[in-house]
């Protein structure tokens, strides 16, 4: 009972943190996705701790026993830096290739003078790693700058914490067919049909009092259903990817920055899929 405190604390806090970065919105909350990414960057390369290299080396070799982390980390980290700065004040996705082009020379002459220390495997899963959390994480960002972007924010996080939260509450009772045993043991192909329906009601709600502000036709509460119904599947889709991550290190959390949930990553897995969706599929359907 007190775990289930400790984490219905931390969730409400973390809500309301939400909430005011996505109200704020511009530069504020530009700074919390990248504290956010950087973090999960962290986390993810925080992983390979441990591990021992592809090749054995001693350990007073000139490149030191955890440089490879050190490396990853410097490479990543302007990579980031250059990508938030690029997508805040760029104003032009051809900047983004440029930088794009820039973190692939910053992880390779990691590579180049850490060898042979660093594997090539571990280089290139550090340099999908950026892809995968603070890119995808980016996508928060980008929604809150569409015109009504609070509307779009609120169906990327309807999609993921709130199908999520409807899953558990469907698939606690209801639960009889395992969605991925080998993944997660606790989720059900049950609840994962009640968290997309779930996400469907409350996204139908959020286009009904669009609608209403708009002065908009029904159209509008089908689509947002829709886009819904998508995009909690995808959030769905994250979770998993991100337990499979998690299971092929043999690690239960990716952190420990959130009592009782574990990391960013923990949090934020499902959002990371469902951003991206969303932001492509408000841009098609629904014109903002």
């Amino acid at each position: 009972m007190k775990n289930f405190w400790i984490r219905f604390a931390s969730s409400a806090v973390l809500v309301i943190m939400v909430i005011i970065a996505v109200g704020v919105g511009g530069y504020f909350l530009a700074a919390a996705l990248l504290l956010a990414s950087l973090t999960a960057y962290h986390e993810l390369l925080s992983l390979k701790k441990g591990e021992k290299s592809d090749v054995s080396l001693a350990d007073d070799h000139p490149c030191g026993k955890d440089s490879h982390i050190t490396i990853l980390g410097v490479s990543g980290l302007l990579t980031i830096l250059a990508y938030y700065l690029v997508l805040v004040w760029g104003n032009d996705w051809r900047y983004l290739f440029f930088v794009a082009i820039l973190s692939l020379a910053f992880f390779m002459a990691g590579y180049a003078f850490s060898f042979p220390r660093l594997s090539r495997n571990e280089v290139m899963e550090a340099f999908v790693y950026v892809l995968y959390a603070p890119v995808m994480m980016s996508f928060v960002y980008l929604a809150r700058e569409m015109e009504h972007g609070v509307y779009v924010v609120a169906l990327i996080f309807i999609c993921s914490w709130v199908c999520d939260t409807c899953a558990y509450l469907v698939g606690l009772p209801f639960g009889r067919h395992r969605l991925a045993p080998e993944l997660s043991p606790k989720k059900s192909i049950e609840g994962a049909i009640g968290g997309v329906g779930g996400a469907m009601l409350v996204g139908g709600v959020l286009g009904f009092v669009f609608a209403r502000q708009q002065d908009l036709g029904w159209e509008i509460i089908f689509t947002f259903v829709l886009i819904s119904a998508v995009g909690a599947v995808i959030a769905q889709i994250g979770d998993l990817a991100a337990s499979a991550i998690k299971r092929s290190y043999g690690v239960k959390d990716f952190g420990r920055i959130i009592p009782g949930h574990g990391g960013i990553l923990d949090r934020f897995d499902s959002v990371l899929f469902a951003a991206p969706m969303i932001y492509v599929l408000v841009i098609l359907f629904v014109k903002l």
